[in-house]
């Protein structure tokens, strides 16, 4: 029998409200390290909520938030900069700065936070687009680049500090049925050569259903946790219910090229 990967992230016993709203009551959940976890949950359920609690911008009522084993729920802002290192983040609008080309978006947080000469700057922000399956857009604005890109450029961006864990919130949101399943193959395909935990937010049950190792849906009293075949078979009417609401229809595979090398063997 396989060994249980270790949890990289865990979240116990957080209470979590904004003013008189209380979003959380004693929740707890984990994610285990180098795999996929997905959460699932209608609008306003708090799934987003758990993602900026794990990157530390908000901080809960009560309980522990460990990130690589270390608590963070009481952190200083200068020691959760340090944790912040480990993260890597793809915000659902992709955040790209409208008045940098994709490879200055790209390039400015090796420039801030890392020590790089301008070549190796440029190597590494080569290979992440490479990673991505794009080449030749070093000069395009944002606004110049279809939504599939842009989501595929904050990507690259999300993963150019080399962080331990990748937070994606919505990664399908507004994109089309292939630019779906391009970015999804893409983020498979990190987990895979990069070991990375990599934890997502989405309403997308058919990327989830492929794509994830553990599937977290969070209902109004409570959370249910466990992997895809678990999910399929529950006996809770309401995880079924959701599992099959508004599916996809299937779309062609088209798959992003991934240049040779751009994570190694």
């Amino acid at each position: 029998m396989p060994t249980a990967a270790p949890d990289h992230l865990r979240l116990e016993n957080v209470t979590m409200a904004f003013g008189e709203r209380r979003v959380f009551e004693n929740l707890s959940c984990s994610f285990p390290a180098g795999e996929i976890s997905v959460i699932l949950g209608g609008s306003g359920s708090g799934k987003s909520t758990i993602l900026r609690l794990i990157g530390g911008l908000i901080t809960p009522v009560s309980g522990r938030i460990l990130v690589d084993g270390q608590d963070i729920s009481s952190l200083p802002e200068s020691e959760l900069r340090l944790v912040r290192n480990k993260l890597g983040m793809l915000f659902q609008g992709g955040a790209l700065l409208d008045s940098l080309t994709v490879f200055e978006n790209l390039a400015l947080p090796l420039r801030e936070h890392s020590d790089l000469d301008p070549d190796a700057v440029a190597a590494q922000v080569h290979e992440r687009l490479a990673a991505v399956g794009l080449r030749d857009v070093d000069a395009l604005l944002p606004n110049q680049l279809s939504g599939g890109m842009r989501k595929r450029v904050a990507l690259a961006r999300a993963i150019i500090m080399n962080p331990m864990i990748l937070l994606c919130d919505e990664p399908f949101s507004g994109l089309d049925p292939i630019s779906t399943r391009q970015v999804e193959d893409l983020l498979v395909d990190i987990n895979r050569r990069r070991k990375i935990t990599i934890v997502v937010v989405s309403h997308h049950v058919d990327s989830t259903m492929r794509m994830a190792s553990r599937v977290m849906i969070v209902l109004p009293d409570g959370i249910v946790v466990g992997s895809r075949d678990e999910l399929r078979n529950h006996a809770d009417p309401r995880v079924q219910a959701f599992l099959t609401a508004d599916r996809d229809s299937p779309a062609q595979d088209h798959a992003v090229e991934v240049l040779p090398g751009a994570f190694g063997a």
